[in-house]
């Protein structure tokens, strides 16, 4: 945003320098320079401590309700939803948050579980002052805002997972679980990119996947690790859809076309569930095709906002 400011000064300069006096101009300069540095100050982010003291990052930008908390996924931060934040903005609060362990938030945490990254999520709600909040989670940030409704379910109205709930009840093995973990686990880097691989069409933006691939295989292999573990626990004891039962709010899903949906899996569980399907949808949809997937997350956003 402030390079289209710097941008609007050099073209006002070229034009006032020869209709100004030099003292004129230094004036203006000072003023554009304010408004210019008061734009960047508004787009820090700010802190907030989590239930265990772990430092929170998140950003803040427009007004309107409902607010809108943005959660990434497995080692992702705040940046995998930059082409969401101009879009959303205009007519609500967008929230984006770097959960513990990623982005700028503090990484002290021992175990990253489920929970604990719902504690983040209510932290800065309750920080941001957002009482009435439609979560929106996008692959393992799905689970991240289901236990963050659960802790706070009088201010969240609606769950919108982003290439995620495909089916809450799958029955993930000890052995597959082993056969998932070990590529990471020898070699973090190259089996990170291996993983994420599978959840791009090759067909995409190449220099975008180029940059998602480093980008999550430069993760602290301890914390993604342990996240990871966590995460598909809840897959193999089942609490991955028994934390739906506490929660009596309308779930939508934006997803690629990558993995089919067990609508009824999930409806056994969820007090209501539809999800929009992006045809040509990879799990990185956010990001490669943003046109498309915010055309679809308004219309989900929309039918959580009309069921209350």
């Amino acid at each position: 945003m402030t390079r289209y400011y710097l941008k609007a000064i050099s073209l006002i300069f070229n034009t006032q320098l020869q209709r100004i006096t030099s003292g004129c101009v230094i004036v203006f300069a000072a003023l554009l320079i304010t408004v210019c540095d008061v734009q960047a100050q508004a787009e820090w982010p700010q802190l907030v401590e989590s239930k265990d003291g772990t430092s929170i990052s998140y950003e803040v930008y427009g007004a309107g309700e409902p607010a809108l908390i943005f959660v990434h996924g497995w080692s992702c931060d705040s940046r995998y939803w930059r082409e969401q934040v101009s879009a959303f903005s205009k007519e609500n609060k967008v929230v984006l948050v770097d959960l513990a362990g990623h982005g700028h938030s503090g990484v002290a945490r021992e175990t990253y579980t489920m929970e604990a990254f719902g504690e983040d999520v209510k932290a800065v709600a309750e920080a941001t002052g957002s009482r009435n909040v439609v979560l929106i989670g996008h692959s393992m940030g799905g689970a991240v805002i289901a236990e963050a409704a659960r802790l706070m379910p009088q201010r969240v109205k609606g769950l919108i997972g982003v290439d995620t709930f495909e089916n809450i009840e799958y029955p993930l093995s000890r052995e597959e679980f082993d056969m998932m973990m070990a590529p990471l686990q020898k070699d973090f880097q190259a089996g990170t990119r291996q993983f994420v691989q599978q959840m791009l069409y090759p067909n995409k933006d190449a220099k975008l996947s180029d940059w998602i691939k480093a980008d999550m295989a430069a993760a602290p292999p301890v914390i993604a690790l342990n996240a990871m573990e966590e995460l598909m626990e809840q897959m193999i004891t089942g609490d991955a859809a028994k934390v739906f039962d506490e929660i009596r709010i309308p779930v939508m899903t934006v997803n690629g076309d990558l993995w089919p949906i067990d609508y009824e899996a999930n409806r056994r569980h969820m007090l209501s569930f539809e999800a929009i399907v992006v045809k040509g949808g990879d799990h990185f949809l956010m990001m490669n095709r943003s046109a498309e997937f915010n055309d679809a997350l308004k219309q989900a956003i929309k039918a959580i906002v009309n069921k209350n």
